[in-house]
């Protein structure tokens, strides 16, 4: 299974160390991504692939949300399908 992460917020050190370091605590494979700072707001976007993860689809989010609040920024984790219907015409 692959999954689409997204990262907003303002920008501070750390942001892409911790998210990446989430991924490796739930063995999840980073295939692509793509991170943009424009005037101290950062942007990240993630290709993943789930299919070794150690827990639930739904303790990666829980836990995600959580980092996210503890850094000041929105971090989000959708399934590969739901990302792509939501995001086509």
């Amino acid at each position: 299974m692959k999954a689409i992460l997204t990262v907003v917020g303002q920008d501070k050190v750390g942001i892409i160390a911790r998210v990446s370091q989430k991924m490796v605590e739930y063995s999840i494979n980073i295939l692509d991504v793509n991170q943009t700072i424009t005037q101290g707001f950062f942007t990240m976007v993630m290709v993943l692939d789930c299919k070794d993860m150690k827990v639930s689809f739904d303790d990666i989010r829980a836990s995600l949300t959580a980092e996210g609040k503890g850094l000041g920024i929105e971090i989000k984790i959708q399934r590969e399908e739901i990302f792509k219907s939501m995001h086509s015409l």
